[in-house]
């Protein structure tokens, strides 16, 4: 009776053993991953640095073009010395403008080289201390007169834009960054082309400013992340 008594207590201290570590193993199994994934992140944001010189001013914009096209595309906007200036040439029919480093955020911009006008019309009317609304009813008087050249219809601007400020220098993208585009139509309706004048939905295309020189088609495709 003893004998078994005491083989009963053996096995029973057996089991007890194998449980506490069987526990300890699940503990210390369920600590790795979350190691693993906390290293992982903590990796991925040291590749991300200041756009602090020129050539990051470029790579990072190109990045608002079509990537077919980025190696032709003219690169122009401020440098890191404050001018403004051509930070590249380029042979192909779109101008990319640089990110404004003195500018809280990102923002990108590449249009069709027919848009040139247009865009630097409004850059000299800002550069001359025109509020927003002075630049828009300077533009669309000028436009209505034939003395400003607005392009063909359905000439694109790519937005490349976010509230970060950090890159990965290897392959240029920007931390939050995405994409809009703007196709515009000068003086185009709801009625003429279609479209809602305001988004109906998520992803959705609306034509903003109808009626006006400043017509355009508005797309904001979904945030990737």
């Amino acid at each position: 009776m003893k004998h078994t008594i005491a083989a009963l207590v053996f096995i029973g201290i057996l089991i007890s053993c194998n449980s506490t570590d069987k526990n300890k193993k699940t503990v210390d199994d369920s600590s790795v991953p979350t190691t693993v994934k906390d290293s992982t992140a903590q990796d991925a944001t040291t590749q991300l640095v200041p756009i602090k010189t020129d050539e990051a001013l470029i790579a990072t914009a190109l990045l608002a073009a079509p990537k077919e096209d980025r190696a032709g595309c003219k690169v122009i906007g401020y440098n890191m010395a404050g001018d403004f200036v051509t930070l590249r040439e380029g042979d192909n029919e779109f101008i990319v403008l640089a990110d404004d480093p003195t500018k809280i955020g990102f923002s990108a911009a590449c249009y069709h080289k027919d848009l040139e006008p247009f865009m630097a019309r409004g850059r000299e009317l800002k550069k001359e201390g025109k509020t927003g609304a002075e630049i828009f009813d300077i533009r669309e008087a000028e436009a209505k007169a034939g003395k400003l050249d607005m392009g063909k219809p359905g000439a694109t601007l790519h937005i490349y834009f976010g509230e970060g400020e950090l890159y990965d220098p290897e392959t240029s993208k920007v931390a939050g960054a995405q994409y809009r585009y703007v196709v515009y139509l000068p003086f185009a309706t709801s009625e003429s082309t279609g479209l809602p004048e305001r988004p109906i939905g998520s992803n959705h295309p609306w034509i903003m400013n109808p009626g006006t020189h400043r017509a355009h088609i508005m797309i904001s495709p979904l945030a990737e992340d």
